[in-house]
């Protein structure tokens, strides 16, 4: 089965610039989830990566499931941000030039990890969110059917690359 998956940060115009300046807005993603899915195309939206203090209220997560529902998005999930300690100095370089936001980004952030029990929250956050109110279910990668039960069709050849 296919799923395309979209990810949509924040729904604030503003903050999304800042976090994502070359990428296309929140509500041109949100409406190419509305297409997709008026399609007949299994749509989901990832909120990844939720940012410490900037992008994980519960209203603005919460906000976020209902828009996605509303367009039609089967399945959503979230995830912190995950920074290696070889592209967290760049990260927090670049994020530090523009606003308070870098600031607040850099202070919530120790390391490659996240604040104690904030993923947990992001999670709990969006899992209260869907089922009862939205009817969207959180997508669950250990749900995914495992790779041997596909189907396969085999080749009599090798295929060439080019």
């Amino acid at each position: 089965m296919l799923s395309i998956h979209i990810t949509i940060t924040t729904l604030n115009v503003e903050l999304a610039r800042i976090l994502e300046p070359r990428a296309p807005r929140p509500d041109l993603r949100m409406a190419a989830v509305r297409e997709i899915s008026e399609a007949g195309i299994n749509v989901g939206v990832s909120c990844s990566p939720v940012l410490p203090g900037i992008t994980d209220s519960p209203a603005d997560l919460e906000a976020l499931v209902r828009d996605a529902a509303a367009a039609g998005a089967r399945h959503i999930f979230a995830n912190p941000l995950f920074l290696k300690p070889c592209s967290a100095a760049v990260f927090y370089l670049s994020s530090n030039r523009s606003s308070t936001t870098g600031r607040e980004l850099s202070t919530a952030l120790s390391g490659s990890g996240v604040p104690a029990g904030f993923v947990q929250q992001a999670y709990r956050t969006v899992d209260r969110a869907l089922p009862q109110k939205y009817g969207i279910k959180r997508a669950d990668p250990r749900q995914a059917k495992p790779a041997d039960e596909w189907a396969v069709q085999g080749f009599e050849e090798q295929l060439t690359l080019f």
